[in-house]
């Protein structure tokens, strides 16, 4: 008699979601004699959102389309989990698919508890310890970890603070990120930069990329990271940035007032994801207070200054390719300068062993649900060390 196919439910509703959860999605959907694959987007953040779908040729079966103007943390919270409330209901899925660590996820998460379904939590165990540090993820994060049943660590750090907070051994599985299965998978694609972003890179031997979004670094830290890359120009004439600026009002302001119309800094709507990876293959360092990028930069040789004073991501730090150097004007120039004039220095953090995956995450987190519902063995963890494959440049 034919076994009953796993109904696993994958959510999701802003664009890294999106790009960690496309590679599981279609290893789940290799998986189609075994399960049954359903995909919901809450569109939290519809534009960006959007963009990855159409990278990855992802159609959801079902769009809560949540984001509305001026929406706000509670505003979220809500119509997504009463969104859900129908689609669950309707569903019945076996299993609750769930990525990092944004209001949808851990509000899924809610809903699927709530409906007594079992959540499977992809990017466990990332932790600053700092609940407001950033906000909301920091929260957001360790309340999906109890309410999940089964943690997909990406790394053996992860891994131990979720054993510190209790969670079994046996429903935590260490698979690696998919963000790195995405990267590889992008980075491997034929892709030619738009002239403005390929003048950046005729016109000057070495490029930074800079993003920068968080809420807490809104106001004088931004202003301070921003003179601190005018006085780098200044002093390294050979030296451009490409800034892709975040939609928020509030970061826009910080760049008009410190950055329009200097020179040597290419200003550029936010990038769809394919032409932001190959400007990152292309760059010659990252300056970020994003957390994805501090997982993707490291797969292709690229060292990363991290704007933020804490992260949930310390593995790279650890392995020497990414730095925490904060907000302050003075540290942020001298961090970046020692980059650009010792290339000693630079080297060692280029060639630093990437801590993240080797793209075979998703085939872990789905031989691990597998594993769950008694199909499958239990996957081999991840190890950096032993198994990392990365991008060939």
């Amino acid at each position: 008699m034919d076994m009953k196919k796993i109904r696993v439910l994958c959510v999701f509703g802003t664009r890294p979601e999106a790009i960690k959860m496309a590679p599981v999605i279609r290893e789940l959907r290799a998986h189609a004699d075994e399960i049954e694959t359903r995909v919901v987007v809450t569109a939290q953040h519809r534009e960006m959102l959007d963009q990855v779908l159409d990278t990855f040729n992802l159609r959801p079966d079902y769009d809560l389309a949540v984001m509305r103007p001026g929406q706000d943390l509670f505003d979220v919270t809500d119509a997504v989990l009463h969104g859900l409330k129908e689609v669950l209901g309707r569903e019945r899925p076996d299993l609750v698919l769930v990525q990092g660590d944004t209001t949808t996820t851990f509000t899924a998460a809610l809903a699927a508890f709530y409906s007594r379904i079992p959540v499977g939590h992809v990017e466990a165990g990332l932790r600053t310890y700092n609940r407001y540090a950033p906000f909301p993820e920091e929260t957001n994060r360790v309340l999906t970890t109890h309410l999940s049943d089964l943690h997909f660590a990406p790394t053996e750090r992860a891994r131990d603070a979720l054993l510190k907070e209790g969670i079994a051994a046996e429903r935590i599985f260490v698979t690696g990120n998919p963000v790195i299965d995405a990267l590889f998978q992008a980075a491997e694609q034929p892709f030619q930069l738009e002239p403005e972003l390929a003048r950046a890179f005729q016109e000057n031997g070495r490029v930074i990329l800079l993003t920068t979004h968080r809420r807490e670094n809104l106001g004088k830290p931004l202003q301070d990271v921003y003179l601190a890359l005018r006085e780098v120009l200044l002093a390294h004439p050979d030296v451009g940035v490409v800034f892709p600026v975040h939609k928020n009002p509030a970061v826009r302001r910080e760049v008009a007032g410190v950055l329009t119309g200097v020179q040597r800094v290419y200003l550029t709507e936010p990038l769809d994801y394919l032409p932001f990876i190959n400007v990152m293959k292309r760059a010659y360092l990252v300056l970020t207070d994003s957390g994805g990028i501090q997982e993707e930069a490291p797969a292709l040789g690229k060292p990363v200054l991290v704007l933020r004073q804490v992260t949930e991501r310390p593995e790279a730090v650890a392995f020497g390719t990414a730095r925490l150097v904060g907000t302050d004007r003075y540290r942020v120039t001298e961090e970046v300068s020692r980059l650009l004039d010792d290339e000693g220095a630079y080297l060692k953090m280029a060639g630093a062993v990437n801590p993240y995956g080797d793209g075979r995450a998703a085939q872990r987190i789905v031989q691990a649900i597998l594993s769950y519902f008694g199909r499958a063995a239990a996957p081999a963890e991840f190890r950096p060390a032993a198994e990392a494959k990365y991008f060939s440049r």
